[in-house]
């Protein structure tokens, strides 16, 4: 992928990585820590996981081809390291909702049968999930806004004047 509609794809698909990584990250965090949440999400936490996955390596091809046509620099080479460490985060999340849904898919189509003592021994996997899924959305969401903020310094960085133009249009 290289151009949508005459501009380079990965400016344009980037934007869908910034929105969903995070949105997957609360959602998927939501959902591990309140059981209630995943059973009303339903099937939608993974199949939200799995168009974030898809994403990525969209993103990230557009984003490759865009790095061979514009003019090299340090700050864009720091920006293509960053930008390929994102999908391993992107695949925990997505896991992580797999199992999240089955789990709580598990819990529903068992409901009443289960006796307290076998919800008490779930309790430290629960815990242990919650606690993954927490850390694998953190550190997602923290990876999208550093890739982006590299991305933002290589495109910017010597692409506008600290000086306003003066020209606003206030001139009689």
């Amino acid at each position: 992928m290289s151009l949508i509609n005459g501009l380079p794809a990965h400016v344009l698909l980037v934007h869908f990585v910034v929105v969903l990584v995070p949105l997957t990250a609360l959602a998927l965090a939501a959902c591990a820590i309140w059981p209630s949440a995943a059973q009303r999400m339903g099937i939608m936490l993974p199949l939200l996981a799995l168009v974030t996955l898809v994403s990525v390596p969209l993103a990230t091809q557009a984003g490759e081809w865009l790095e061979e046509h514009v003019d090299s620099d340090a700050l864009v080479r720091r920006h293509a390291a960053l930008g390929d460490g994102l999908l391993p985060w992107v695949a925990g999340l997505f896991l992580l909702a797999v199992f999240v849904w089955w789990a709580a898919r598990r819990s529903t189509t068992s409901g009443s049968e289960t006796s307290r003592g076998i919800r008490r021994s779930a309790a430290p996997v629960r815990i242990a999930v919650a606690v993954v899924s927490l850390v694998v959305a953190v550190g997602a969401s923290v990876d999208v806004y550093r890739i982006g903020d590299s991305g933002a310094k290589a495109a910017w960085h010597d692409g506008y004047s600290k000086a306003a133009s003066g020209g606003n249009g206030d001139e009689h």
